[in-house]
């Protein structure tokens, strides 16, 4: 067996906790040499030998940071490694497979390396094959892959044959570069390829095309980084993580763009946690999976449909390998049967009578509706629409212009849309969770197994707020906002930057805190498999983003996601096999048979597979 030895330098605090790991680490106490030691280049922190370790697990249990993982692999996949960042330090074996003129999907949890294999595949990172201490080798990497389908690509890759466009999942640093610069003549300096009108047109971009870099929101600046990838000349597209920022609307108008101006003669990635969008665009699938933080494995290519299910059913064929315990399926009666039962438990527990609130130019509507008790709400439409300003006339952060809500009575939990590292008197994940609600931190709460644990909040409970990523940060202000003791939960855009695995933990802990605390929950999201995965009822919202926003009042959530989807021109259908939405391809039979029938969400499974 091969030991995997990760230390989380920035949790390891050996000033604070007395080294426990390295004085009851048995080989420490009972051999002439050391498993687990302090050393002077790690600050004085402590290193684990790989080779000595026997991987007894009570250095692991007692850390008191969590700081410390241990995992044994077989031999045989040693063979496979490709990169390490350094001792005890993430190793990642194998990389998903170029297939030239198809689009492959990349789908798995964060933290099992799929960011570093798609910086290999661009050239930008050299792999180590676990060499860290010496420069890597270009004439290694290609004695490596010899007789693989990876030689030909790395050969034309170093030797400058093919050009690489890597559209990063961060972002944020583009302003820092290029702030000054105006949208219209970025996409006009970089348009290798004449499509920039092409471009313009189907990701709408006119509305902000003489705006500065810096002027531009988070939607706008994402929708210019997959603008720019799109324009250039290249052999090779990566897109990491395209559609954060992006609503339901323009997150479908990205997979089409990419799926129609990509060069049919390319090699293109997609690194995506969005099943609906992942699903349409690629033509194969790989699956990502492993212990996150730890190590990384890539599976075979797979046809989509067919990779995403055995992703959902938590079991790779090809591999022989269990990714999940338990399987992910879209019951089709649930949901159903939940609301029946929940609108014959009484009367309604938080109703709302016809809303206007008039923002500067903004004038948002709303139908009048109600919400049972243990009932979830989603709450679904483009951006700039008002979703977020219903959320707060619920909350009682605004006051309608006209009409009024009985939410504000009840005890209320808000999760904001936008969020912030910096929270006054509170410095660790722990310590911020037990200011909410310290019984949730105790492993025999309910809470603590339906929340804490479910969204994997456990393994950063000492770290700083500041410090986390911004899906871990989503996670901690999700678990915050549910821990709490209230009547209604409010939680605009919950699964923002947090991978399948767990949008699916935010799901399932939103509708267990809904039915065991009888408390009524609103969400707001853009994805439309947590939503329908997640709620009872859904209110849609309509208009013209900016100015006019109509909501209507909740509806089951196949009716609701039917107008929504009309509204859009789209169509889904159900997966038979797991029961997953699932977006036609435009023009296909599917869709004009479900359109003349206007079931653009077809609530039943349809047998016959598209891919």
């Amino acid at each position: 067996m091969v030991r995997v030895a990760v230390v989380d330098y920035e949790l390891c605090k050996p000033d604070k906790c007395g080294t426990p790991c390295v004085r009851f680490c048995p080989i420490n106490r009972t051999r002439p040499y050391k498993a687990i030691e302090l050393r002077p280049e790690r600050g004085n922190k402590p290193v684990v030998n790989e080779s000595f370790c026997i991987a007894c697990g009570i250095c692991i249990k007692k850390c008191p940071y969590k700081a410390i993982k241990i995992v044994n692999l077989p031999d045989e996949v040693e063979r496979k490694l490709i990169h390490r960042y350094g001792p005890n330090a993430f190793k990642l074996y194998g990389l998903p497979t170029p297939s030239l003129g198809k689009i492959v999907g990349v789908l798995g949890r964060n933290g099992i390396g799929k960011t570093t294999a798609m910086r290999i595949l661009s050239g930008e990172l050299v792999p180590n094959f676990g060499n860290y201490s010496a420069k890597p080798s270009i004439d290694e990497v290609l004695s490596r892959f010899r007789g693989t389908e990876l030689y030909d690509y790395f050969n034309k890759l170093y030797s400058k044959e093919i050009k690489v466009v890597h559209k990063p999942q961060n972002i944020e640093i583009i302003p820092r570069v290029a702030g000054k610069a105006v949208v219209r003549d970025v996409l006009s300096r970089l348009d290798e390829r004449g499509v920039s009108k092409d471009v313009i047109s189907l990701l709408y971009m006119d509305r902000f095309l003489d705006k500065r870099i810096a002027e531009l929101s988070g939607g706008e600046l994402q929708k210019l980084a997959i603008a720019v990838a799109l324009c250039r000349n290249a052999n090779v597209y990566i897109f990491d993580e395209p559609t954060s920022y992006l609503d339901i609307r323009e997150r479908l108008r990205v997979a089409t763009a990419i799926r129609d101006l990509i060069p049919h003669n390319a090699y293109t990635f997609v690194v995506e946690h969005d099943l609906v969008v992942l699903d349409y665009v690629s033509d194969v699938m790989v699956i990502g999976y492993g212990e996150p933080g730890v190590y990384g494995m890539f599976s075979k290519p797979y046809a989509t449909g067919t990779g995403i299910n055995f992703y959902l059913e938590g079991y790779l064929p090809s591999e022989n390998m269990r990714i999940r315990d338990e399987k992910i399926v879209f019951s089709l009666h649930e949901v159903k049967e939940d609301s029946e039962y929940l609108m014959k438990t009484g009367a309604p527990m938080v109703e709302w009578s016809h809303l206007k609130k008039r923002l500067g130019s903004f004038m948002l509507e709303v139908e009048p509706g109600y919400a049972y008790q243990g009932e979830v709400i989603g709450i679904l439409g483009p951006n700039a629409i008002g979703k977020t300003t219903f959320v707060k006339l619920l909350a009682g952060i605004l006051k309608p212009d006209e009409g009024y809500t009985t939410a504000s009575m009840f005890r209320i939990s808000y999760k904001p849309q936008y969020l912030e590292r910096s929270i006054p008197k509170c410095e660790t994940v722990e310590d911020c969770l037990a200011k909410v609600n310290k019984e949730a931190l105790s492993p025999s709460s309910w809470l603590f197994h339906e929340v804490v644990r479910r969204l994997n909040i456990d393994r950063f409970l000492h770290r700083r707020v500041e410090e986390l990523s911004g899906g871990e940060l989503q996670k901690f202000y999700v678990a915050a906002c549910l821990i709490k003791d209230a009547d209604v939960y409010l939680l605009d855009e919950p699964s923002t930057h947090v991978d399948v695995e767990d949008q699916l933990g935010v799901a399932r802990a939103i509708k267990r805190i809904a039915r065991i605390r009888k408390a009524v929950v609103f969400v707001v999201d853009h994805n439309l498999v947590l939503l329908d995965y997640a709620v009872d009822r859904a209110m849609v919202f309509l208009g013209e983003p900016t100015k006019m926003g109509l909501a209507l009042s909740p509806r089951p959530i196949g009716e609701s996601l039917n107008e929504f989807l009309k509204e859009l021109g789209v169509t889904f259908r159900r997966d038979p096999r797991t029961g997953r939405p699932r977006m036609n391809k435009p023009g296909s039979y599917l869709d004009r048979y479900q359109k003349s029938i206007g079931a653009y969400f077809y609530s039943k499974p349809i047998e016959t597979e598209e891919e």
